[in-house]
């Protein structure tokens, strides 16, 4: 690949911010094609300069996956180019994870991360470690790393941590140095980065964090050994080795995770904490505020410990236990955290709940001197809103309505808005009393969803749905549920981004709903612990008590003819409802399905199922497999094959048992594709194909 310098300019112009008036393809390849009409809209924003600069990354149009960095200056405001957008296809095998791990499909600069000042920022292209002067947009490559991965700049810009392979390194800025700092000559451990489960499962993608100095920094040591090794082979080229990955299926032996101090000097001691009952490190703080603060989890994740450190010892304390993981960070001398308190999911700052049970609070967004920015719902679980809290009490920064994250710094927020009033996320910068609008180059759907948000039954139950454009009162319509339907994932919100497809499925003839049922977040503690154990009876009973609440309320629901397709948790709902529900369920679409939980990652499913070993009845109750003989209704699975999240072998099981059970089934075995199915023509033509199957069968 040519170096970043001598690659061709890619500035934007009116011309590449393309609309929809100049597109001639059909809804599903433009959904593909912009990546869900994502690409183009700034993104992974950082402030910098205490609220002076702002970096961003944005695509140069909304049709082109490739992004680059950008920067806007206050007071002036101009944006700016700093890294043109590039293609970057000759990626290392941990950049390839990280970003399925992120369900990251662009190209080009994806990630990065900059000083304090923001006068310098890091990132890899094909595993080398670029440095950007921000000022002057000159671009140089550091050292000869090969496999470089999450490189990072110290605070105060002179020297930057990246890893490499499984070594981390340093070096410094002027490109006169490039060293190892700590390395293990064991092929299973690596240094610096996170572990599977903690990318996948537990929102935490790094692995090592500097301190407010620059002059050492903590880093987690990740030993896979004891994983068990699986294989993702490639059935279409039997001529390339299968792909090795370290895969901690439930109740077996997850990576061995270890928390360091490191001077840059190569002094490294172990930070020590009871690992035996706190086995997973979930977060990781260190800031100028106090000692570095981190959190562990229990395995079975009933309990949560907040523990300070002390560096120059090694040492732990015990702060807080709590029965919810939040990222720690000091408030004056109080450690500030979220935690379930009498049934509420509060904010809490040392001791003390400071928001009130009708808010659920989601996350905290930045811990200044003398307040606190944070996200939550309050008492609809569609939305989600951007709050400050004081000692004054808590002030909304953003409408009631929607769904708003927020960046914040010192004076500077930058908050971006997704709402039923319009495509796509605006953003904007709030600073001083003024406000400054990011511009967004993403395309803008065809589509104007019409979605009738509902809360069905005696549960309440949030749900949204979707009749074709052109219906004509009293012309019954087969019903389609489209839901995800479980934990940590939330269909039913307050976007028109969340209703173009569903809209789209609608205008092909169907009558669409999407539903929320227990399990899912924004609501309440209790809500989401109901699926404790069972996670089959409570979420298809609550798909099923939504669907004959929207016949009430809408009568064009035909109910004798109603599927339901789902990707991921959703598949494994899907496959399940007509499993066990083909008195309702007429047909279903599988799409990546955990058809057997205990083939399913160790911190997802022990966490609503316990282990394999402790409660087989449980696994038992919950798999697909043992319910195969039960099949009367079409049921069509589909899986990529390169997927290592869930892997192949749950579709390839279930069919097995179809096919020993004489049941008629079929399977869509998708070549190369991952969990994420990123190609254009894949994503395209599977939702044609999800059409046609489901008006062949209804």
């Amino acid at each position: 690949m040519p170096g970043v310098d001598s690659l061709p300019r890619c500035r934007p112009t009116a011309a590449s911010v393309i609309t929809v008036t100049a597109l001639d393809e059909s809804f599903p390849r433009l959904r593909a094609r912009t990546q869900r009409f994502t690409l183009g809209e700034p993104r992974t924003i950082s402030i910098c300069a205490d609220g002076r600069r702002v970096l961003f990354l944005r695509a140069a149009a909304g049709d082109d996956a490739r992004t680059g960095l950008w920067a806007l200056d206050l007071p002036d405001g101009v944006e700016r180019v700093v890294v043109d957008p590039t293609s970057d296809d000759d990626l290392p095998a941990a950049e390839r994870m990280r970003r399925e791990r992120v369900r990251e499909g662009a190209a080009g600069v994806v990630s990065y991360a900059a000083d304090d000042a923001g006068r310098v920022a890091a990132f890899a292209l094909a595993g080398r470690l670029h440095l950007v002067e921000v000022d002057t947009g000159e671009v140089r490559q550091l050292g000869e790393a090969a496999a470089c991965f999450d490189p990072r700049p110290d605070p105060s810009g002179r020297v930057v941590a990246y890893v490499d392979a499984g070594d981390l390194r340093v070096a410094a800025v002027d490109g006169s140095d490039d060293r190892v700092l700590v390395s293990d000559p064991a092929g299973t451990v690596a240094w610096g980065r996170a572990e599977f489960v903690a990318a996948e499962e537990m929102g935490r993608y790094r692995g090592f964090w500097w301190a407010p100095d620059g002059a050492s920094m903590l880093a987690a040591r990740v030993d896979e050994a004891a994983v068990d090794q699986w294989w993702i082979a490639d059935p279409a080229h039997p001529d390339r080795p299968p792909s090795p990955v370290r895969y901690p299926a439930a109740g077996t032996t997850n990576a061995d995770v270890t928390l360091w101090w490191v001077g840059l000097d190569g002094e490294r001691r172990e930070i020590d904490w009871d690992r035996g009952e706190y086995p997973y490190l979930g977060a990781v703080s260190w800031t100028a505020a106090g000692v570095p603060l981190m959190t562990v989890v229990s395995r079975d994740q009933h309990r949560v410990a907040v523990r300070g450190i002390d560096v120059a010892s090694g040492e732990t304390a015990l702060l807080h236990e709590d029965v919810f993981d939040g990222v720690p960070a000091w408030f004056g001398d109080r450690v500030v955290r979220i935690a379930d308190v009498d049934g509420a999911r509060c904010l809490m700052v040392g001791d003390e709940a400071v928001t009130s049970p009708d808010v659920y609070v989601r996350s905290v967004v930045e811990v200044g001197r003398d307040s606190i920015v944070l996200s939550a719902s309050t008492g609809d679980p569609t939305s989600v809103c951007v709050y400050r809290w004081s000692e004054a009490g808590l002030e909304p920064l953003t409408p009631p309505v929607g769904v708003h994250r927020a960046v914040a710094s010192g004076t500077a927020t930058v908050i971006s808005s997704a709402g039923l009033d319009h495509d796509g996320n605006q953003t904007v910068i709030h600073v001083d009393g003024g406000t400054r609008e990011l511009s967004s180059y993403a395309v803008k759907s065809p589509l104007r969803p019409r979605v009738r948000m509902l809360r069905l039954g005696s549960r309440k139950l949030a749900a949204g749905l979707v009749l074709p454009r052109d219906h004509q009162p009293g012309t019954k319509l087969p019903v389609l549920l489209d839901p995800y339907g479980g934990p940590h994932a939330q269909r039913v919100l307050a976007t028109r981004s969340a209703w173009l497809e569903p809209q789209w499925l609608a205008d092909q003839g169907f009558a669409v709903l999407v539903v929320d049922g227990r399990g899912t977040p924004g609501r309440d503690p209790a809500w989401e612990r109901e699926i404790r154990l069972n996670i089959v009876g409570p979420i298809l009973d609550d798909q099923v008590d939504a669907l004959h609440a929207a016949a009430e309320a809408e009568p064009d629901l035909d109910l004798t003819r109603v599927g339901i397709r789902g990707w991921s948790f959703g598949g494994w709902l899907a496959a399940l409802a007509v499993l066990r529900r083909p008195d309702v369920f007429g047909v279903a679409i599988a799409g990546a399905p955990v058809t057997d939980w205990a083939l399913y990652d160790t911190f997802y499913t022990e966490r609503y199922l316990g282990t394999p070993h402790d409660n087989p009845e449980v696994y038992r109750l919950n798999s697909l497999l043992d319910a195969a003989s039960s099949l009367t209704r079409p049921l069509l699975l589909i899986h990529g094959l390169a997927d290592d999240n869930v892997v192949a072998a749950h579709t390839l099981r279930l069919s097995q048992r179809l096919t020993e059970a004489g049941r008629p089934h079929s399977v869509l075995p998708l070549t190369g594709v991952t969990h994420m199915t990123p190609q254009e023509s894949v994503a395209e033509n599977l939702l044609l194909l999800q059409v046609e199957y489901l008006k062949r069968n209804l």
